[in-house]
């Protein structure tokens, strides 16, 4: 690294005026409230995830994108379908609506599961009412009757439906909750209408949030559940195993001595979702689509709920204590147990990986928690982040942001496609952690690229096992020796035109 990061807040500060600069004031001073850099709250008191000192990095978010901007959000359906509902194996999911969006969302973020495909899971199956003309001006009901009757005939084992709205059924106004009821009398199984429109909202977010309410008002207390309950039952809420992540986590929480009884919503059943409210704790790893379910849980079942994180040692450590706490002294000495039982491999998976990782910069633009929650992995490698940031985020995740990321370290909110090119280029990161829509751009700069949204065909990243996949990722794009042979545009020569042309 050229630079000198003693000083990386004062850096990243005149970076962010850099970038501002190339806007209309109006433009620049709209866009100057979602950008920051990390500073010391006012509370020294407070402590972050490892004791060290919390940051604040507040900023606006949660609100509209510009017209005109090149956003890297998704929509409402992307929300609901992609995340939420998508991952539910035994259920079928229907894009009701034209054929794209069901197209562009089918099988993207690598949901594992176990199961025949076909028969009994429809995952990786993608299913649509493939709208056309007629149905915009005469509407879709009819038609989405006779989908949902030719599900039931050809997939039997499939334990229910749900309808995933697109744009043009919010604007037509489908009746779909009608539908919805009639056919779930009539063929006995559950039929879930989501409004997940894509225009809903500001992002992806709002998808989330309507596709936990329609659990709560359509699948829950619906039917008699005849499992028989546990002191040491427990719930994964807002994992989808990508990449076998929720395996690994359910693993490491049933080492400790816990029961899981449903994993939402990755390899998880329609069944799995009736029973947790029978459960003692959620766990919930991706706070940012599944709070809204977890605080129902709470309320109306009195199931309490808490946070865990398993990127790395440091804190799989910390959340398994965490967790084990909230059982008794037991499952504490378990806790316990793993922890010491799995230090070797952790030592193993660092001394080879750390000389090769140590001091290395990462800049990290995701959607919901990544961009705190895989810090202290790449820290327990040596690893530095200097900029964070997501892609929807509220301010709240935000502020647990700060118990994560270091003073000085780059803030960005809805970054546009502009910003976070030229943030690369200024700040000069040796590895960049992002989408899909980033990935190419980000590798033409000549920088390492690693695709952080379902984890670029490799995983699980979860547990101890999935530490030493994360490792040797990393390594293998930073170190990649292919980076020696180009300049990036920073350090390419400039050549005459004329001369390029002999």
């Amino acid at each position: 690294m050229s630079l000198d990061y003693k000083n990386d807040g004062a850096f990243h500060e005149k970076v962010i005026e850099e970038v501002l600069a190339a806007y209309p004031e109006k433009f620049a001073k709209r866009r100057r409230k979602h950008l920051t850099v990390a500073k010391p709250v006012a509370d020294a008191s407070e402590t972050a995830e490892d004791g060290g000192t919390v940051t604040e990095c507040s900023v606006k978010s949660n609100i509209k994108s510009l017209p005109g901007v090149m956003t890297i959000r998704g929509c409402a359906y992307a929300g609901s379908k992609g995340v939420v509902w998508g991952p539910v194996k035994d259920m079928v999911h229907i894009s009701h609506g034209p054929v794209g969006c069901g197209q562009y969302s089918w099988s993207q973020r690598r949901n594992y599961y176990t199961g025949t495909t076909g028969i009994d899971t429809f995952v990786t199956m993608q299913f649509t009412s493939d709208f056309q003309e007629r149905d915009i001006v005469f509407g879709g009901d009819k038609k989405l009757v006779k989908i949902i009757d030719e599900i039931d005939t050809l997939f039997p084992l499939a334990k229910g439906v749900t309808v995933q709205s697109e744009c043009p059924i919010g604007l037509i106004g489908d009746d779909i909750e009608a539908v919805a009821k009639k056919k779930a009398k009539e063929i006995g199984k559950t039929i879930v209408p989501v409004r997940c429109e894509g225009f809903r909202g500001v992002s992806q977010s709002l998808g989330h949030h309507i596709a936990n309410d329609t659990i709560r008002d359509w699948v829950l207390d619906k039917k008699e559940s005849d499992y028989e309950p546990t002191p040491y039952d427990v719930n994964i809420i807002g994992d989808y195993n990508i990449g076998g992540d929720a395996w690994a986590s359910r693993h490491l929480l049933e080492q400790i001595g816990l029961r899981v009884i449903a994993s939402w919503s990755g390899d998880t059943s329609l069944a799995e979702i009736e029973r947790a409210p029978k459960a003692k704790l959620n766990l919930i790893h991706c706070y940012r689509s599944m709070n809204y379910i977890c605080r129902h849980m709470e309320e109306k079942y009195g199931v309490a709920w808490m946070e865990y994180n398993f990127f790395g040692p440091s804190q799989i450590a910390a959340s398994l204590r965490k967790i084990a706490k909230q059982f008794g002294p037991e499952i504490e000495e378990k806790a316990e147990q793993v922890i010491l039982a799995n230090q070797p491999l952790v030592d193993k998976i660092i001394a080879k990986y750390r000389p090769r990782l140590e001091g290395k910069t990462v800049m990290l633009y995701v959607g919901g928690l990544r961009p705190r929650h895989i810090v202290t992995a790449y820290e327990d490698l040596g690893m530095k982040i200097v900029g964070a940031g997501y892609e929807f985020a509220h301010n709240d995740d935000y502020q647990r942001t700060g118990h994560y990321v270091r003073e000085g370290t780059l803030i960005y909110d809805d970054v546009t496609g502009y910003e976070l090119d030229a943030f690369i280029q200024r700040v000069r990161p040796d590895l960049v952690g992002s989408g899909i829509k980033e990935k190419y751009p980000v590798q033409k700069l000549g920088v390492p690229f690693r695709q952080m949204h379902s984890w670029d065909y490799s995983g699980p990243y979860h547990a101890y096992d999935g530490f030493a996949i994360f490792a040797r990722d990393m390594d293998l794009a930073i170190n990649n020796p292919v980076w020696g042979l180009f300049d990036p545009p920073w350090k390419a020569k400039e050549t005459p035109v004329l001369e390029a042309a002999e």
